[in-house]
């Protein structure tokens, strides 16, 4: 994604880019779906959602084939995913993903209620609303419109964490800005910045009306030197009161035992999705392994 002639939003609208044949070779790449894996597990950790147990209801932006998803529902949570592609959604719906999916043009805005959502992430996506398809369309007012919509659904306290590929510094900067006039504080966290081929952007939005939130720290090489994060505040100070908390279910707990017939169905449902590397089933899937050592 580092070169101009990589990135593929130079190439067509996500809708026409991520056609059925381009979906279907997307989903089925293990190296596109460890990078997507690894890439959420990260948003995650940046989203610090309470560590109580409870499961939270989620945005997945730009969700595609329900890669990103997946690792939503092994955590417990329950999300409602939004993408331009029928083709990624048809490719979602086949491999059984668990969310809500919906067809959504993200510069148009959400649509949803306010303070109805736990908490959003979005892997690789928000870099295409850079991009004017037409005329009529203008990059700044289709990002206004996605965050002021994704501001008011959000419960107060809640994060949006956007992991994107910014093609230079004006881009990030006015990604940057544009959020922060709809409301959020925060900035972006840039992993691994002395790397070509690590270096990762999160942009992590917070709707805190508790002062200005402290920044996650960004990961870094032993080897590499110093860390970039780019802190800003919202234009608007403190947050609006239009939301409350949300959820789905409220004390509803994600099951916690993993024996067998958890552990045949997970793998089972990884080999329908397409993940190449699962362990064939055998009489000793899911027996407790014994202590060895008071041998």
């Amino acid at each position: 994604m580092g070169r101009s002639g990589d990135r593929p939003e130079h190439t067509a609208p996500p809708d026409v880019f991520y056609d059925d044949v381009e979906a279907r070779k997307y989903t089925t790449n293990s190296r596109i779906m460890n990078i997507q894996t690894q890439l959420t597990e990260r948003a995650m950790e940046l989203l610090a959602l309470p560590e109580d147990g409870q499961p939270r209801l989620l945005l997945d932006l730009g969700c595609g084939s329900g890669l990103s998803g997946e690792t939503l529902t092994e955590r417990g949570h329950y999300w409602t995913g939004f993408d331009i592609s029928m083709s990624m959604l048809e490719v979602a719906k086949e491999r059984e993903t668990e969310g809500d999916l919906c067809r959504k043009d993200l510069g148009q805005g959400l649509g949803l209620r306010p303070g109805c959502y736990d908490g959003a992430i979005s892997i690789s996506a928000l870099q295409w609303l850079c991009n004017a398809e037409t005329s009529q369309q203008n990059p700044k007012l289709r990002l206004k419109c996605l965050f002021d919509s994704l501001y008011k659904c959000l419960a107060r306290g809640a994060r949006a964490v956007f992991q994107m590929y910014p093609e230079n510094a004006v881009q990030a900067e006015m990604i940057t800005v544009t959020a922060m006039k709809s409301g959020f504080t925060g900035g972006v966290v840039v992993d691994f910045p002395q790397s070509s081929k690590a270096k990762k952007h999160y942009l992590v939005l917070m709707t805190s009306s508790a002062g200005v939130p402290q920044l996650p720290q960004a990961l870094e090489d032993e080897h590499m030197g110093q860390v970039k994060v780019y802190e800003r505040t919202s234009a608007k100070g403190k947050r609006r009161k239009d939301g409350g908390h949300g959820g789905h279910g409220g004390s509803k707990r994600h099951p916690q035992a993993k024996g067998r017939d958890w552990i045949l169905k997970k793998k089972a449902l990884r080999r329908k999705r397409g993940y190449m590397d699962v362990q064939p089933d055998t009489k000793y899937t899911g027996r407790k392994r014994r202590n060895l050592s008071n041998f």
